[in-house]
């Protein structure tokens, strides 16, 4: 999607068609049977913006599989859980808002995994680069342990 919230359309000119979730190939007739609702009932939810099928150059509009399924949810919504479809319009953009923060969880995820692996190679070269006739320093701790010395007597 673009940044205003529409679907970008792929320019596949001179390249295999390839039909995903996301194509619209759905005429409204067969959303409706697909979804199990009235055409009409599409129309206002697309007026209401519950589900925004792309459209065709003749303003036809054109569903997707994930169109439908989004249809199905919010008949059940409605139906089965009584909720009218302002609640259903909140829900559906609050679960878009957690699948697109789930994903920049993942990308940033996936950014501090490559910082961390970037910093130990860093770090090992780092410890690769050091003289080796010298002697890293080590902080004695200070303890009241006596400890007596004794020189050898040697046996003249």
């Amino acid at each position: 999607m673009d940044r205003d919230g529409r679907r970008r359309q792929s320019a596949s000119f001179g390249r295999a068609y390839q039909l995903t979730e996301e194509t619209p190939v759905y005429v409204i007739s067969v959303a409706a049977q697909l979804s199990g609702l009235h055409p009409q009932t599409l129309r206002q939810y697309d007026r209401l913006g519950l589900v925004s099928p792309d459209r065709t150059a003749g303003r036809g509009r054109r569903y997707s599989a994930r169109d439908i399924e989004l249809l199905r949810q919010v008949q059940q919504l409605s139906q089965d859980e009584g909720i009218n479809l302002a609640g259903i319009k909140r829900i559906i953009e609050l679960e878009d808002q957690v699948a697109a923060l789930q994903a920049r969880i993942a990308e940033l995820s996936s950014a501090v995994d490559g910082a961390a692996a970037a910093m130990r190679q860093r770090e090992a070269q780092v410890h690769a680069s050091y003289r080796r006739d010298l002697v890293p320093y080590q902080d004695v701790q200070q303890t009241s342990a006596l400890v007596v010395w004794r020189p050898k007597r040697s046996a003249d």
